[in-house]
């Protein structure tokens, strides 16, 4: 090399070098660009994504972050709709949360909005939601209901948390509309004629995010939104790989539109919770399945949270604190062992309820 020859690597931080910042002197902290608090002391928190997103709750509150609630339904449900701040249950696509904003804001109606199975009539959106309504004008109190609590949850909170688990769906026909898990598996009955498969590109994930908050800010304009990415592999695949390779695919493509979306929107920012998890510091980090993630992932990813973070007014003592911490490791390993929708595509079929052995069909179809 000449004399005084130069190039940018020579001025970059440990950071940018894999030999100074991974091989040796990790710190998970470093992934988090600190230029600004990721919460504030006076943040509001509402959050939805997928099973993983579940379990994060509890450490918001023990770290004295209110989080938003608005609607509330029993706790003995097996799909977690009483955990977040409306019933909206697990939102496992930014396609799936797009379309929910927009039924918020009146600009979207699905076709196939209802299932009617014996007696009940079950809402496709929330197949898992207990105690289904039993009338069509039931439903209809019901759901209106369910939307203004969502919209409140919107306003009254300053930060929406979104972790993004999935890029696999199974959609209506007639308009795309998005179902949490696929006809049949949890409730209502497949139909090749009516629902279909997709599998979403970066590209389409990154307009639906970027969508989604600008949807948000309609109902708060001064809402900011964390989007994250579920570490939690697929439990199956219906795109014909192997569900190893299909869940490198997801991930890949969540992680590239979260980045490509938080370019445009200063309001929106990336947390790397999935980095965080599987990264090659991370063993003893998910469970023996090598699917669920330990509480001690989950406390991992809340240390880098916190540590990035103002700290809210509160008045309990660090001991109360560290008892409070404990509580919700506890609660997240419960969290994570409680039944996600997702979980029913590799379960063995039931015997059908009443009136179930036929496909379900869409409202003002007998």
């Amino acid at each position: 090399m000449k004399k005084g020859a130069s190039h940018p690597y020579l001025t970059l931080p440990d950071t940018a070098f894999w030999s100074r910042s991974v091989a040796r002197s990790y710190d998970a902290r470093a992934l988090v660009d600190p230029a600004a608090p990721l919460l504030r002391a006076d943040d509001k928190i509402m959050s939805a994504g997928s099973c993983f997103a579940a379990n994060i709750i509890p450490f918001f509150e023990s770290a004295g972050f209110p989080y938003v609630r608005t609607e509330f339904v029993d706790e003995a449900d097996r799909y977690g709709y009483h955990l977040y701040s409306a019933a909206y249950g697990n939102i496992y696509t930014a396609r799936q949360l797009r379309q929910l904003l927009e039924r918020l804001a009146g600009s979207f109606r699905p076709i196939e909005d209802r299932w009617r199975i014996g007696e009940a009539v079950i809402d496709p959106f929330r197949p898992g939601l207990p105690d289904p309504a039993g009338s069509d004008e039931e439903f209809d109190l019901i759901l209106d209901s369910h939307h203004a609590r969502f919209r409140e949850a919107i306003r009254r909170a300053s930060l929406f948390i979104f972790t993004l688990g999935l890029t696999e769906a199974w959609v209506s026909k007639a308009d795309g509309a998005v179902f949490p898990a696929c006809p049949g598996t949890i409730a209502g009955a497949f139909d090749p004629e009516r629902h279909a498969f997709v599998n979403f590109r970066s590209s389409d994930i990154r307009d639906d995010l970027l969508e989604s908050m600008q949807l948000l800010k309609r109902f708060n304009p001064a809402i900011r939104m964390m989007a994250t990415v579920s570490p939690v592999p697929l439990v199956a695949t219906a795109s014909g790989a192997h569900v190893q390779r299909a869940t490198a695919y997801s991930k890949a493509a969540l992680r590239v539109a979260c980045e490509e979306a938080a370019q445009y929107w200063p309001d929106l920012v990336y947390f790397p919770a999935y980095e965080i998890v599987t990264g090659p510091h991370s063993a003893g980090f998910f469970e023996a399945d090598l699917r669920q993630v330990s509480p001690a992932g989950v406390q991992a990813v809340m240390d880098v949270l916190f540590h990035h973070s103002e700290t809210p007014a509160s008045t309990a003592d660090d001991r109360a604190r560290r008892e409070q911490m404990r509580r919700a490791g506890e609660l997240s390993k419960a969290l994570s062992e409680r039944e996600c929708e997702e979980m029913a595509a590799d379960r063995a079929p039931e015997p059908p309820l009443e009136g179930e052995d036929r496909p379900a069909k869409p409202d003002g179809a007998g």
